[in-house]
């Protein structure tokens, strides 16, 4: 595995950057939203490891309808929830699963897959600008998220900071609504079961690489 900057640096110099660029009531009401959702921590009821891996009538990036399973092929997979493509953060963290993650699955025979609520020219987007080898699927009203209980949305402080910036989830969002998941990647083996989850409840902190290759190295033993 090539070695690279951990997610967690790149956030931080991100985080570096927009403080010195956003307007100051954005900043105040993202970190109050963050501060919150620390506080909170993992929700009850998220799906455990053992249960069969939730699936869906998904979208890819060309507006063509799949699913989860159809997106395996048989295979085991690495599955990543993220926002959207308007999410700096989800850019950091998908622009390395490709960099570090995507050599050593595709080595290991392992899909990588990435699923988000927004509308699939969103999807294509966050593929393209970030040179994305991997499948990136639109998940319609969220409704694989909610089956893993994921399932999350700005608080209002947060939606009026987002709007200030241009950014409206209804706009982008392919139910048009303001929900969202948490950051998440899911581990499913060849049959379909959940084998590991790790969910960010705070979406400025993320999956480690590592992390996922020492969960899926148990899947696979």
């Amino acid at each position: 595995m090539s070695s690279t900057t951990p997610i967690a640096d790149q956030v931080a110099a991100l985080a570096e950057s927009m403080a010195a660029q956003a307007p100051a009531e954005a900043l105040e009401a993202f970190g109050a939203e963050q501060a919150e959702l620390d506080a909170a921590g993992v929700p009850a009821g998220v799906a455990a490891a053992g249960t069969e891996m939730p699936d869906a009538s998904l979208l890819d990036a060309h507006g063509e309808s799949t699913t989860l399973k159809q997106a395996r092929d048989g295979r085991p997979a690495v599955v990543v929830f993220y926002r959207g493509a308007w999410c700096p953060y989800c850019n950091v963290a998908l622009r390395t699963y490709q960099a570090e993650l995507k050599p050593e699955l595709d080595r290991l025979g392992v899909a990588l897959i990435a699923v988000s609520p927004q509308k699939p020219d969103g999807s294509l987007t966050m593929a393209e600008t970030n040179d994305l080898a991997y499948t990136v699927l639109s998940d319609p009203g969220n409704r694989i998220g909610r089956a893993l209980g994921i399932l999350t949305r700005p608080s209002d402080q947060a939606q009026q900071a987002q709007a200030s910036l241009g950014l409206d989830l209804t706009e982008v969002n392919a139910d048009g609504t303001y929900d969202i998941v948490m950051p998440t990647v899911a581990v499913v083996d060849a049959s379909g079961v959940l084998r590991w989850i790790d969910v960010h409840p705070n979406y400025t902190t993320r999956t480690e690489p590592a992390e996922i290759l020492a969960a899926l190295a148990e899947t696979l033993r």
